[in-house]
């Protein structure tokens, strides 16, 4: 069936500001959810996702000059594919109708069809579907129909992988594009936007970013979430359309009461701190129940990017594989997304937290980075300079390098550091298996002193 938010939208267009005040001051007329009344109607409202939406981006060239392809949104949501989706469609000449794959079914797709050849479709039909990956294959299959003749466009989108979901034939005739979760500026600057609406029409609204913050790290990259929880605030805390959002307010509201903290605060940071000291350590329990509580909190890259430093500044030598497994496991848990993405990210944390440890690679380079604000160190040996051009050689680049390869183990002992730092010793061996054989090696080829 046609979507009936469509009938009225050119009245939205013409008097946006007076229905926001009216559906505003009737506190949710027809139980509209808050995140619908902020929705942007424009492309330049839309925040994130600049690598289609912006100057010469794919979005806006469609809007510009008003065509329409078949195309497939993916991505979490609450990232602004509906609400793209939605001005493609107000800034087109088709027909529009919206379904909801989760509900509808095979006779509501014909019952679309059938305004193809007539008034209502002189122009085309676009249809958008939400949940896509809900159709089973014989209904992508009608669709499929429909979009070869060129009698519908699809726009469609879906929280999962469209390449796994989605009827292939179907997703050959389709541009994909992914949606990404929002960054922390992204929400902020979505809630900053209804806030505004708010305030210009009749509300006064009271906060302080502090304490906004901690609606933005609650939204998760679910720019969505955070808005119908400001939505319910507006709704069951204002007095005269009079608010103030207060930390216990937001609290109250949302639903991870004792895990919400702010990404710029000390909590944050103590959370990661407390996780890379317990990894370092080798309690896994610890670990564990660090990374635990930063998940629940709805954050995968900050977990992610630390246990990516602890691979290298925590084992580091003593397992130097770790880094790439880790880097797999983060790779996975952003491919999978929350609460999946957990299972990757434990086995990461389990693998550091009992690996061997050395901080012999961020001694080594930290010592090595200190020489370079407290010693002259010249220039690089003539015979380390790069000799592969004309006229090299009478400027005595590369004269007298001894080529390690022709020597035996591939070793010739000839000077590389510079002359102020040429018996400077940076990386000191641990004692475990790997760096142990390390040390047995170049005890093999270094001349005996």
């Amino acid at each position: 069936m046609q979507d009936y938010s469509c009938k009225i939208d050119t009245f939205f267009r013409l008097n946006y500001s007076a229905v926001f005040k009216y559906v505003m001051i009737e506190r949710f007329f027809m139980n509209t959810p808050f995140a619908e009344i902020v929705r942007p109607h424009s492309i330049e409202q839309v925040v994130g996702q600049s690598h289609i939406i912006g100057k010469n981006k794919l979005i806006n060239r469609l809007i510009e000059q008003k065509q329409m392809i078949n195309l497939i949104f993916y991505g979490p949501p609450g990232t602004g594919k509906t609400t793209v989706a939605e001005i493609l469609a107000k800034n087109s000449d088709l027909s529009y109708y919206k379904l909801n794959a989760t509900y509808s079914k095979t006779q509501d797709i014909r019952d679309i069809a059938e305004n193809i050849n007539t008034f209502s479709g002189i122009n085309g039909i676009l249809i958008y579907i939400d949940e896509i990956q809900n159709f089973n294959k014989k209904q992508q299959q009608l669709l499929l129909e429909y979009i070869e003749k060129g009698q519908i466009i699809l726009i469609a989108s879906t929280t999962e992988n469209p390449y796994h979901q989605i009827y292939k034939s179907l997703l050959s005739r389709c541009t994909v594009i992914e949606f990404f979760s929002l960054d922390d500026r992204a929400i902020r600057e979505g809630i900053y936007h209804a806030l505004e609406n708010l305030q210009n029409n009749g509300y006064t609204i009271q906060y302080e970013d502090s304490v906004l913050n901690m609606l933005v790290v609650f939204s998760s990259g679910d720019l969505r979430k955070g808005l119908n929880t400001l939505g319910t605030m507006v709704q069951l805390y204002s007095e005269n359309n009079e608010l103030s959002i207060t930390k216990e307010l937001i609290e109250t509201v949302a639903t991870s009461k004792a895990l919400l903290y702010d990404k710029n605060s000390d909590e944050h940071y103590d959370l990661l701190s407390a996780l890379q000291k317990s990894i370092r350590g080798s309690d896994v329990n610890a670990a564990l129940h660090y990374l635990a509580r930063l998940l629940e909190s709805g954050d995968i890259i900050s977990p992610s990017r630390r246990l990516l430093v602890m691979a290298s500044e925590d084992i580091g030598m003593a397992y130097p594989q770790a880094i790439s497994i880790v880097k797999s496991c983060i790779d996975s848990a952003f491919y999978l997304g929350l609460p999946e993405a957990r299972l990757p990210l434990a086995q990461a944390t389990i693998l550091l937290a009992t690996s061997p440890k050395s901080n012999s690679g961020i001694v080594a380079i930290d010592s090595a980075i200190s020489d370079l604000k407290t010693v002259s160190t010249y220039d690089i040996p003539l015979h380390l300079k790069d000799s592969h051009y004309v006229g090299a050689e009478h400027l005595n680049r590369g004269i007298g390098y001894l080529y390690p390869h022709d020597f035996e183990n591939s070793y010739v002992k000839q000077q590389y550091l510079p002359d102020t730092l040429k018996d400077t010793v940076y990386y000191h061996p641990k004692n475990n298996k790997m760096e142990n054989m390390i040390q047995e090696h170049f005890k093999k080829i270094l001349p005996k002193k």
